[in-house]
């Protein structure tokens, strides 16, 4: 668990006098912790900061990938390694081994994104100056496993990335900084994150030596306003159409790349792209139309509009190349498709 919860982390006392922007005399020794995609813009910008010395980058192991079986690195691995940086996989972080390896670099501080183990106790505590989470949302909402996707399918109007001191709670760790992103409602999670992952890494950017220097006092979240979210699954992204036609449009664009938005038909429809529009008279839930060139799933509020979908096995289309091709797909009163 985190020490001198809701406090600074200042190293020295005397370093506490100078200006935020002042390098500190002696680069602290740091230690990065990722694995996806979304961590290699922090893990850049702590390879160049002068407030830190990044002592060893700790990510998943390498995987057997594609049918050659040829071992693949994950993003922030393969980075690593092209920056020269001492790297550890640990199959478990929590092994007495990894632990071990990990404490014998003498970092003071730690820094973690999208990494995909529970750090445990004894190594939250083995950092003078903590662990710093880069969560992508406005922490106390959309703690957990998937906050990117949640803030999408959530209609959310706002988010962000959260900068927080790791205690042994999921996302519960107090807040060192944050910073806020107005929402368009058009985004996908694969835009939203690259967007979140460009904040994360100049928040980490403007933070880390502050912190460092003791310039900075993190606050409690406030759990009283704290949602969750959690891994999600295949059958997540089965369209519904007992949930209305503007959740669905949410759910289209929030679960790309997984795990994709789909209809059962004849064949598995996976659904890339749709918009919401109005319920029309004799509609019933459940069946597919034609709405205008395109098809539709009538819900139990609007239709979902389906404007490019991909059968399965097949490639990427537009919903009227869908028709064109399948005809029989949809009638025009939507007698005989059927969802399920």
């Amino acid at each position: 668990m985190c020490r001198d919860r809701g406090g600074g982390a200042g190293l020295t006392a005397g370093r506490r006098g100078r200006s935020d922007s002042t390098p500190a005399a002696r680069p602290a020794k740091t230690v990065f912790f990722g694995s996806g995609a979304f961590g290699i813009p922090t893990l850049e910008v702590l390879a160049s900061d002068p407030d830190v010395e990044l002592v060893g980058v700790v990510s998943a192991p390498d995987r057997p990938a594609g049918r050659g079986g040829h071992s693949s690195a994950v993003p922030v691995a393969a980075r690593a390694r092209e920056l020269g940086l001492p790297l550890l996989q640990p199959e478990r972080l929590r092994s007495p081994e990894a632990l071990e390896s990990i404490v014998a670099l003498g970092a003071a501080l730690g820094v973690l994104t999208d990494y995909g183990q529970i750090v445990p106790a004894a190594l939250l505590e083995a950092f003078a100056a903590g662990i710093l989470n880069v969560h992508p949302s406005l922490l106390p909402r959309h703690r957990g496993a998937t906050p990117v996707p949640a803030a999408i399918l959530g209609g959310d109007v706002e988010s962000g990335v959260t900068l927080i001191r790791m205690d042994d709670g999921l996302d519960t760790g107090p807040i060192v900084a944050a910073e806020r992103l107005a929402l368009t409602g058009s985004e996908t999670t694969p835009e939203l994150e690259r967007r979140l992952a460009a904040i994360g890494s100049a928040l980490v950017r403007r933070t880390v030596g502050p912190w460092l220097r003791g310039a900075l006092v993190a606050r409690p979240q406030d759990d009283g306003l704290a949602t969750m979210t959690r891994p999600l699954r295949r059958e997540d992204g089965r369209l519904d159409a007992g949930r209305t036609a503007a959740t669905l449009e949410r759910q289209v664009r929030a679960y790309q790349p997984w795990p994709g938005s789909f209809l059962e038909t004849s064949v598995r429809l996976l659904v890339w792209r749709a918009e919401a529009t109005p319920s029309e008279p004799d509609d019933r839930a459940g069946t597919l139309v034609r709405s205008g060139d395109t098809a539709a799933l009538v819900t139990v509020d609007g239709r979902l509009r389906l404007i490019e979908v991909q059968p399965a096995g097949g490639p990427r289309m537009t919903g009227a190349e869908l028709l064109r091709g399948r005809p029989g797909f949809v009638e025009p009163s939507g007698g005989s498709g059927r969802s399920g």
